[in-house]
């Protein structure tokens, strides 16, 4: 029978980007690591079993965090089917393993992003060039840019996948724009083709080619960009 210590996790990470519930953890336990993803009552984690296994699960520990389209029966007796909160009984198992499971897929899929970046490349090269969208143009993204490089960092987060984002969830992580610039930016993000926003919502996701695009564009800028330009710095004397 194993000690109680040998049974306690190692935290080697634990860092929390603070966006009113959201945060990151990443734990080192005796079985191997596992990788946590907070929004509100939802986490998405990660487990890698003794490093032979990958595993991947969405928990909730309240349904209403996630709504659907539902019949809603009013004080005075009416009825009327519209988009309420889920509601905990086992009538609502059935969308909540639909929600559950869509969250699993969109991670995994910006999972295999990460793994293979290549159809992404030629998005990239479009992305500085400036788009039109309705008689109107959006100028590019610029990977040297710092606002830039701090959208699509934000943009990255593991959370995003569970039910998307919203303007004020995306600017507690950019604090450092208004809630007018970034639907700015958000109208910018949708004319490229990198976002989607869903239908008679304020929430958005990356479209699939916009996960390609800022996985792409950030580990260009780490391993080609950023090496680069070190090498045309001067050496100190």
């Amino acid at each position: 029978m194993e000690r109680a210590g040998a049974r306690q996790r190692h935290r080697l990470i634990h860092f929390q980007a603070r966006a009113d519930a959201q945060r990151v953890q990443v734990f080192r336990e005796r079985e191997g690591t596992r990788l946590k993803h907070h929004m509100g009552p939802v986490a998405i984690k990660l487990y890698d079993k003794q490093a032979l296994v990958l595993r991947i699960e969405t928990t909730v520990n309240d349904v209403s965090f996630f709504r659907h389209h539902r019949r809603v029966e009013h004080r005075d007796g009416t009825r009327e089917t519209k988009l309420a909160p889920m509601q905990k009984t086992i009538y609502s198992l059935p969308p909540l393993r639909e929600a559950l499971n869509a969250a699993n897929h969109r991670y995994l899929s910006f999972l295999s992003d990460l793994a293979d970046p290549t159809a992404g490349v030629q998005q990239v090269e479009r992305l500085a060039a400036p788009t039109r969208l309705a008689e109107r143009s959006y100028r590019g993204f610029n990977l040297c840019s710092a606002d830039d490089l701090a959208l699509f960092t934000a943009l990255a987060r593991g959370e995003w996948q569970i039910s998307g984002f919203r303007n004020a969830t995306l600017r507690r992580v950019l604090p450092t724009y208004s809630g007018p610039q970034l639907s700015r930016v958000l109208k910018r993000l949708h004319a490229h083709g990198l976002i989607k926003k869903i239908g008679h919502t304020y929430k958005y996701y990356l479209t699939h080619a916009g996960q390609q695009v800022v996985v792409t564009a950030l580990k260009l800028r780490e391993l080609v960009v950023i090496p680069s330009l070190a090498g045309l710095l001067p050496t100190a004397a």
